[in-house]
């Protein structure tokens, strides 16, 4: 009876049906679902890699070709440094064919504490010291612009004498540099000019007068290693100091 029961139950109930096979279209939904975490640490992973490596090959960067490593004990101006990038450039040639003339400066400031107003900061002036000595490492820089060129010469020895000689070791002989309202164009350079906040004094002036007191030198090579484009920031040293005193 238990046999005859189980079939009357069963009389209506329908086969189970058999799943429908998966198109490809689902299937790779399927397989995106279950693996988005991978793909998306994967793709993140390969974003990372590629910028480093265009990074690393220059790729999408403008490079300068000239370089002034400006050294002194506070900065320039902001709206004087793109003045005078951009006055330089007029006076120069495209190095390395970009199409572009460009003057990048690169201040290095160290706040020896001569002018009383505050402590010097070690940490800060170590920093802004280790950056020069990578850009002269590099020989990044063939133009310095400074405050004191005999103190920066004294303790670094890395200038050509202003004729473009090489002093031996520990000669201090002049002139190291040419003082900027020494020469003709650089004295006349129309830089515009400038505002800035000094403590809590916001001042103004000419970009000219900010530059009237430093000097410009340029770097010896004492070895194989030279920076970019020495010939040309020869020629343009010597446009830029034609007629100093």
């Amino acid at each position: 009876m238990a046999g005859e029961y189980y079939r009357w139950q069963a009389r209506n109930e329908k086969p189970p049906e058999e799943a429908a096979p998966l198109t490809g279209r689902k299937k790779t939904a399927n397989w995106l679902y279950y693996h988005r975490i991978h793909l998306i640490a994967g793709g993140a992973a390969i974003f990372i890699l590629l910028e480093i490596l265009l990074g690393t090959l220059g790729v999408g960067k403008t490079f300068p070709d000239y370089q002034i490593a400006y050294a002194g004990t506070r900065y320039l101006p902001e709206e004087t440094v793109k003045n005078l990038e951009e006055a330089l450039a007029r006076y120069g040639e495209d190095c390395n064919g970009d199409g572009k003339v460009i003057v990048q400066i690169n201040q290095y400031v160290r706040d020896r504490g001569e002018s009383g107003t505050a402590t010097p900061d070690a940490s800060y002036n170590a920093a802004s010291e280790a950056a020069m000595l990578a850009d002269m490492e590099g020989c990044d820089s063939y133009f310095f612009l400074l405050e004191d060129p005999g103190r920066f010469q004294k303790d670094y020895q890395i200038l050509a004498l202003a004729d473009g000689s090489l002093p031996s070791e520990g000669e201090t002989r002049e002139p190291l540099a040419v003082a900027w309202t020494d020469a003709p164009l650089l004295r006349d350079m129309d830089l515009g000019t400038y505002e800035e906040t000094v403590g809590t004094e916001r001042i103004s002036g000419k970009g000219s007068d900010i530059l009237s007191p430093l000097y410009l030198a340029r770097r010896g090579f004492w070895g194989e290693k030279t920076c970019d484009h020495q010939e040309a920031c020869s020629v343009l040293w010597q446009v830029l100091t034609e007629g100093a005193r």
